[in-house]
């Protein structure tokens, strides 16, 4: 199964006690149709750090503990990524009630998919990490819409630190999961990739599997240019 695939079941079996069904559909929705490019950058790193003579390192399927590392990562992005869109958007503004409704039911789906992120790196030693990328989105966004009546550029800048923290905590938490430490090259590789992300990662629309899947067929060790224009592929 590719990788992609993997951490996508995962994520969604992480939320499949989720009620009402209404709910639980919103989110099924979300993550189906996401990139899933943070949780296959976590299983990346994972085989770029692990040991040389693990199976994982000679290219064999990542096990169930890694994978739910990458899924982890992957439902504290969606969560932080929908929130960041709410909060922009604003629908309870809007005169319409179903409008306020949907946001409603978003800002719950938000909620449960930072959350069963947060269980699921619970006890490793990534979620530190994790916490520290919520605290630093909280105040990112609470600075950013203190400045959206403004022209400061940093607005849009301050969007981007959601991206950049994900991909660190991908590094971080594939390491982890293989009980290594991330090296500064996979870290840098994280960064440069985020820069050329922006605040949108190629949803699955526009990103087949096999452009996602190149962050994990190659090593992030390998070919700086590369990984950068893969992820921006469209």
């Amino acid at each position: 199964m590719e990788q992609a695939d993997s951490c996508r079941r995962v994520a969604i079996e992480a939320v499949t006690d989720v009620e009402p069904p209404a709910l639980y559909e919103l989110i099924e929705s979300t993550l189906e149709s996401a990139s899933m490019l943070p949780g296959a950058l976590t299983l990346e790193s994972a085989g770029a750090v692990a040991p040389s003579e693990t199976a994982l390192r000679n290219g064999d399927e990542p096990d169930d503990g890694i994978v739910t590392h990458a899924a982890g990562v992957q439902l504290i992005y969606e969560g932080l990524r929908l929130t960041r869109s709410l909060a922009h958007e604003e629908p309870w503004d809007d005169a319409d009630g179903d409008t306020d409704v949907d946001g409603d039911m978003e800002i719950l789906a938000a909620d449960i998919l930072v959350a069963r992120g947060f269980y699921l790196l619970a006890r490793t030693d990534a979620a530190d990490k994790a916490v520290r990328t919520v605290q630093a989105f909280g105040r990112e966004q609470t600075h950013r819409l203190d400045e959206r009546d403004g022209d400061d550029p940093a607005a849009t800048t301050r969007d981007t630190t959601l991206e950049r923290d994900v991909l660190e905590l991908a590094v971080l938490a594939g390491a982890a999961a293989v009980d290594e430490n991330p090296s500064p090259s996979l870290l840098e590789r994280a960064e440069e990739i985020a820069a050329a992300a922006g605040t949108s990662f190629p949803s699955a629309e526009r990103s087949t599997i096999g452009a996602e899947s190149r962050v994990s067929e190659h090593s992030l060790e390998e070919s700086t240019t590369d990984r950068a224009t893969s992820v921006t592929d469209t």
